[in-house]
């Protein structure tokens, strides 16, 4: 079990403490709710090799303790990078929208797409907002990333969260794939947006957000990839 501490912000403004056990990781895959928006992400995976899988929306369940919030991600070869997606967290009957980084070995992933997501932490923002308090709004709510870093900074991508599957529709698929269909402890990853352009980017620094343009307010992370340069040999 890995432990998160979170901060919850409310509309107000003011911060709770969320000590959140994560019990399960699971990854949703292909999950845009316009099916050539999706078959889009699909087609950048196929173009860098990647054997699409059969079924979509696919689930890919990852060890628990690849989730935190740090702020510096140790990664096994060159060939990786984050996606930017919206992020719902399950504890005591409540849930929370959280944003984060399926951070993915891009090489391995030309294999098996589910043993490339084991193979890199995911990152997840230090806050996050009462699922209730956005479900109304949720497809207004925008969800960015840039690679790089001052100005060389750049948006890698960009759309509303009207793109993806409805949020109810995700977590009763969620609960169809886990046994039993209890969500307690669960972090799901909901899928991610299409690149800006074209190709994977592979920088030093991955960032992104999820933005209350209506509120005012948005959600932030950003984190240095280190390879591990250190190991003889090439990787």
């Amino acid at each position: 079990m890995s432990a998160l501490n979170l901060l919850v912000r409310g509309l107000d403004g003011n911060a709770t403490q969320l000590n959140f056990f994560a019990r399960r990781l699971l990854m949703a895959g292909f999950t845009g709710r316009n099916q050539k928006i999706a078959m889009k992400h699909v087609e950048e995976l196929r173009d860098y090799g990647v054997v699409a899988p059969k079924k979509i929306p696919s689930f890919y369940a990852v060890p628990n303790h690849l989730v935190s919030t740090a702020t510096e991600l140790e990664v096994l070869g060159k060939k990786t990078s984050g996606e930017v997606e919206p992020v719902l967290l399950f504890q005591r009957g409540q849930s929370y929208l959280g944003v984060g980084s399926d951070h993915t070995d891009r090489e391995l992933e030309k294999t098996s797409i589910a043993k490339s997501k084991v193979m890199c932490g995911k990152i997840l923002a230090p806050e996050v907002w009462s699922y209730r308090d956005v479900k109304d709004r949720w497809d207004e709510l925008v969800l960015r990333s840039w690679i790089g870093h001052s100005r060389k900074k750049t948006v890698y991508q960009e759309a509303p969260l009207g793109t993806f599957l409805r949020p109810e529709k995700l977590i009763r698929l969620a609960r169809s794939y886990l046994r039993g269909g209890n969500l307690e402890g669960t972090v799901l990853f909901l899928g991610t947006i299409p690149i800006v352009g074209s190709g994977f980017g592979f920088s030093e620094i991955f960032s992104g957000e999820l933005i209350d343009k209506a509120r005012k307010r948005q959600l932030c992370f950003s984190y240095r990839i280190k390879t591990m340069n250190w190991l003889k040999g090439d990787f």
